[in-house]
């Protein structure tokens, strides 16, 4: 499995995800790691990884459609088997999502279809809910709508805040994530519209569904 990630910020995921690879969970590679801000954290995960990392200036290209064509050229010099988007604050153009159809994910820090774009862990608490959590999917045109591929489920208690609510919803977004990558690369995950199925995989209702295998 070879793995290119996007990136806008600190990086945690990606952390996750590289020590899977390094330490043989997940076998293969990630290749390269792109960020659309200069500051990112996460640029110096990948270097302390020996990933290579570049960052990509948003400022030099004529608008999002320009700046996701290059970005298609860039990814497919890598030849990647799959595409992760790991804190990417950037929506995608519809011509992004086409050229990686089918290999291009996303976790977001919610139940979807709940709670879809920015603040989700703060829409959770003010919505009152009694549960959030976390879901990795595919990506697809519709923001933060693709097929599910696992979901993990958090309590939203009382006296949460978004700030409580959304490091515990990290902790399970650190060890889903390279599960999902894991299954993808073993050739178990199956769409049939928009069911995922994993093969292999015991399902659960609580507090992962599929339960988790490896993290």
């Amino acid at each position: 499995m070879n793995i290119v990630v996007l990136i806008s910020g600190r990086g945690s995921n990606l952390r996750a995800i590289a020590e899977a690879f390094r330490s043989g969970k997940i076998k293969g590679r990630i290749s390269l790691v792109i960020s659309n801000k200069k500051d990112a954290p996460g640029l110096d995960v990948a270097r302390g990884y020996g990933i290579k990392g570049e960052f990509i200036d948003p400022k030099g290209f004529q608008g999002r459609e320009e700046y996701d064509r290059y970005l298609i050229d860039r990814i497919n010099m890598e030849n990647p088997d799959l595409v992760v988007l790991a804190g990417y604050m950037r929506i995608l153009s519809d011509a992004f999502i086409e050229a990686f159809e089918g290999k291009l994910i996303n976790i977001h820090p919610s139940l979807i279809p709940a709670f879809k774009g920015l603040h989700a862990q703060r829409q959770a608490v003010e919505f009152g809910v009694r549960f959030s959590g976390c879901t990795v999917h595919y990506v697809t045109k519709d923001l933060d709508a693709g097929p599910v591929i696992v979901q993990a489920v958090v309590p939203v208690n009382p006296d949460d805040t978004e700030q409580s609510l959304s490091e515990k919803i990290l902790s399970y977004e650190h060890r889903i994530y390279p599960q999902a990558i894991k299954w993808i690369s073993e050739g178990r995950v199956k769409i049939n519209g928009r069911t995922v199925v994993v093969e292999g995989a015991r399902y659960n209702s609580l507090p992962v569904n599929p339960e988790l295998e490896d993290f």
